[in-house]
């Protein structure tokens, strides 16, 4: 998902940040005041530093220092400063503003560490340096930098005296990640620390300066690494954001490049490069459905990561989240659990019980019990996530939005109709009002409320919503794209429950094939699609046509997720179904000879 533009905000909210700024540097005097100040909006963003430059006086005195992108050391640039000015060397009330972090490169060609992974460095050794300057320091980083810097520099991070959000009156850009419900998986999209400046370079770009590389002999193997990965990540984005032109070529694009980039990193011992490239990677397969790949990739991630930034890191946290949802989807709970149990318990010990990656936590952990049907155990996670949310975030944020929608999908699995619509409303409204009309978030907002209504058995009210829904993911994403084939399953699936049969046929049979086309002939989406169309034909008393797609399904499902995982038994009950339809009806001569339905049939004639 890309970044989220045009959320509104009050002038008094800012205003609030402004003042709160000001008070938070008179209160500290004489003494070291870490500040970190957010701004996306440049142009905005020094407006407020000449105001509170001037509001100052003359109380305080004023200075800046920019960032040296060659040696990009917060800590060396104020030295420099105070070694400059008498009335700083002799203690004066002063606030030093710090500028230039977000020019800082995220990917640097040729040099084994980019200039932002240089900065973040010294930021977390010298740390204590920074007692020598009795000064406020305000430290302005965009919304993409601070990500990082909680997770890279947490020792400097918990030595802030505070941080203050300023939202440009016509447009924020906030941070990727994002949390959809059940339908969704590995939700935590912070966790490959990944850099935000890569992924808009032109693909012909980064592919020529790899044919460049790799014709001059002495071309550093780093660089070419960076490069592989820098590809690798920019294809991952264009599938996340529904921009890919050929989503299965990109798919296998871009796992081509991060296998070579993982390679190269093996190669030259680049082990943090490495864990941030096999979990894209692992990433990837998952998404083909590729279960039995991904799994050894992320072990190694995180193997990786406990042994290099030791047991307790944030990074360490989100391999373990990623591990976790990965045994999630296949139905593996009990492994899944204490995974997530242990990331959640990090994350709350490494950033405080405050922050947007325990809210994910949180609501990774109440997810896995919804799946469960453990629904007392995930409510008051559910509860405390976007109660969480709301306060970090304030009422009108995207990740408000999901947890809302969150936590309607759990009402809605209990049956608790009356509960969960206001909440889909809410986060669709939310999602409009700072998305706009058209964006992928609405869409799944819309079919969210299509299915409630579903559920209750109000068609009129769900088919405008699934056809809207339909109509912006084409739109938005492109006739082929695997949101696409969810919208039409959707579909099918109210027209089939209305005993609409010939209308609901088509849009089966044309998810199916997008499902096939897209994700290959084994991925749980093919499963589903072929599970669907059998329903259709079992209901319509089609047992010749709906048995082999229910035995199709099941092979695969049994193949994919294993013998005893849920959908597993859901598409053998339907199975089952089918047959004791047949029997009953007299038209069991009509299925075929396999031997699956045959032991079911010989099993329902000798109860009989």
């Amino acid at each position: 998902m890309g970044t989220k533009p045009l959320e509104s905000v009050s002038h008094d909210e800012t205003d609030k940040v402004y003042d709160d700024l000001i008070v938070t540097i008179e209160a500290k005097g004489r003494s070291l005041s870490l500040l970190v100040a957010v701004c996306d909006d440049l142009t905005y963003r020094e407006s407020i530093i000449a105001d509170y430059e001037r509001e100052l006086q003359p109380s305080f005195r004023s200075y800046q220092v920019t960032l040296n992108p060659n040696e990009p050391s917060l800590r060396a640039a104020i030295a420099e400063l105070v070694q400059r000015e008498t009335y700083l060397q002799e203690g004066g009330k002063a606030v030093i503003t710090a500028t230039g972090i977000e020019r800082l490169y995220g990917v640097k060609l040729g040099e084994t560490r980019s200039q932002q992974e240089i900065f973040f460095g010294y930021l977390q050794w010298t740390r204590e340096a920074f007692r020598e300057f009795p000064y406020a320091i305000v430290v302005w980083v965009t919304n993409p930098i601070l990500s990082n810097l909680v997770r890279k520099a947490p020792d400097f991070w918990s030595w802030r005296e505070g941080v203050f959000r300023f939202v440009s009156h016509k447009s924020i850009v906030v941070p990727r990640q994002d949390w959809e419900p059940i339908r969704q998986v590995l939700q935590d999209r912070e966790w490959c620390g990944w850099d935000e400046h890569t992924e808009d370079l032109p693909i012909e770009d980064v592919k020529a300066l790899i044919a460049q590389a790799q014709q001059q002999p002495d071309t550093n193997k780093t660089t070419l690494a960076t490069l592989y990965f820098s590809l690798g990540k920019i294809y991952y984005n264009r599938l996340e954001r529904g921009k890919s032109s050929d989503y299965q070529a990109e798919q296998r694009q871009g796992i081509e490049y991060l296998q070579q980039a993982a390679a190269l990193q093996e190669e030259l011992g680049l082990g943090e490069q490495l864990a941030t490239t096999l979990s894209y990677l692992a990433f990837l397969y998952y998404s083909q459905g590729r279960y039995e790949a991904a799994e050894p990739l992320y072990l190694e991630a995180l193997a990786l990561r406990k042994k290099l930034l030791g047991e307790e890191h944030p990074d360490v946290a989100t391999s373990l989240n990623n591990l976790a949802a990965l045994y999630e989807s296949q139905g593996r709970y009990e492994a899944a659990e204490p995974l997530f149990l242990e990331a959640l318990a990090l994350r709350e010990k490494l950033l405080g019980e405050e922050h947007p990656h325990v809210a994910s936590s949180l609501n990774n952990l109440a997810e896995l019990y919804e799946s469960q049907g453990r629904y007392e155990a995930a409510e008051p996670l559910y509860l405390e996530a976007l109660e969480l949310c709301k306060k970090l975030l304030g009422e009108e944020h995207p990740h408000v939005a999901s947890s809302l929608n969150n936590l309607a999908a759990l009402y809605e699995s209990q049956g608790r109709y009356e509960a969960a619509e206001p909440l889909y409303l809410e986060a669709l409204e939310l999602r409009k009002k700072l998305l706009g009309e058209e964006h992928p978030d609405v869409a799944t907002s819309l079919n969210n409320l299509a299915g409630l209504y579903s559920s209750q058995g109000r068609y009129e009210a769900a088919e405008p919503l699934y056809l809207e829904a339909l109509e912006l993911c084409k739109k938005l994403l492109g006739e082929e794209h695997p949101d696409v084939a969810t919208s039409l399953n959707n579909l099918g699936l109210l027209y089939s429950s209305q005993g609409r049969y010939e209308a609901a046929e088509p849009l089966y049979l044309e998810a199916l094939e997008l499902c096939k086309k897209l994700l290959g002939e084994e991925h749980p989406d093919v499963a589903t699609s072929l599970n669907n169309l059998a329903g259709l034909y079992s209901s319509q008393g089609r047992y010749k046509a709906a048995e082999p797609l229910y035995l199709e399904a099941l092979e695969l499902w049994k193949k994919l997720l294993g013998e005893e995982h849920p959908h597993t038994q859901t598409v053998r009950g339907n199975f089952r179904y089918l047959i004791e339809q047949a029997v009953q009806n007299g038209k069991a001569g009509k299925l075929s000879a396999h031997p699956v339905t045959q032991r079911i049939v010989k099993e329902m004639e000798s109860e009989r």
